[in-house]
């Protein structure tokens, strides 16, 4: 399948004017061959901290560090050309204060060449998103269900299912945007409210297990490829199951070299005649 010919890097700005446009393409990539694959395909790459489930096997995204955010995140700048690449700030990185999340925001753009970062929070982060877009900082933010609080919520639950959980993920969402975020992640919400605030926000609205009528959407993208198979997210739907081919070209792959089919002559170097 084709893909739209791009001659420079999508920008903040070219995300922000998509709203009422069309939906917006992005998925999480983790590494420079990744990305180099997607890249043709979406409009933003986010390298989540959701590498420490997908990359790590860690059971959360809260033991992932900063300086594992710039080591993938330099890598999937490397791999695209025409993507937008947002990097997340991982848990405990930038809570503390507007300071703290500017450092750790200026160092990750500046050791990757990404053109801006993640968090998650709503209300109780909007000083500080507007702290960093005010120096220049583009921030895509994070409301609904938002897993470095996973402990918080007691699990990976769908968020919005009663009046006040409702009421805090508009309030949420109408804190980020006023603070200046280019768009927002809204994740594991339910379908009619996340229609509703997709309706009422004027920036770009991202889901993940939301509504279709978000301005755009986002997955994981080892999800969305079929490279785990022991469980599958109700939001997710498998455009391929590339761990299923994975596994039968290793057992391929060692049934020939035990039988010594592999390698054939053909896969060695030989001498030169003559030499």
């Amino acid at each position: 399948m084709s893909a739209p010919v791009r001659s420079k890097r999508t920008s903040v700005s070219d995300i922000r004017a998509l709203k009422g446009v069309r939906p917006i393409v992005s998925l999480t990539a983790y590494t420079a061959p990744m990305a180099q694959l997607l890249d043709p395909h979406v409009d933003f790459l986010l390298v989540g901290d959701s590498l420490g489930m997908v990359i790590y096997g860690l059971e959360t995204t809260l033991p992932v560090t900063v300086d594992m955010m710039i080591a993938h995140g330099a890598a999937v700048v490397r791999g695209s050309r025409t993507s937008l690449v947002i990097v997340d700030l991982p848990f405990g990185s930038y809570q503390e204060s507007p300071e703290q999340a500017f450092r750790t925001a200026a160092r990750i753009i500046a050791e990757t060449g990404a053109q801006g970062v993640k968090l998650e929070g709503g209300e109780e982060m909007a000083d500080t998103i507007r702290f960093l877009v005010e120096r220049g900082v583009p921030v895509l933010a994070h409301v609904g269900l938002t897993p470095q609080l996973v402990n918080s919520f007691g699990g990976y639950r769908t968020q919005g299912r009663n009046q006040a959980e409702a009421q805090k993920i508009k309030a949420d969402a109408t804190a980020v945007a006023q603070a200046g975020a280019f768009a927002f992640v809204l994740e594991g919400t339910l379908e009619p409210l996340a229609r509703e605030i997709t309706d009422a926000s004027p920036v770009p609205v991202i889901g993940i297990g939301a509504s279709p009528h978000c301005d755009g959407q986002i997955l994981v993208s080892d999800d969305m490829l079929g490279l785990f198979n022991e469980f599958i997210p109700r939001h997710v739907k498998r455009y391929a199951n590339l761990g299923a081919t994975i596994g039968d070209a290793a057992a391929s792959y060692a049934e020939e070299v035990k039988a010594r089919i592999f390698p054939a002559l053909e896969n060695t170097f030989q001498p030169k005649r003559g030499g």
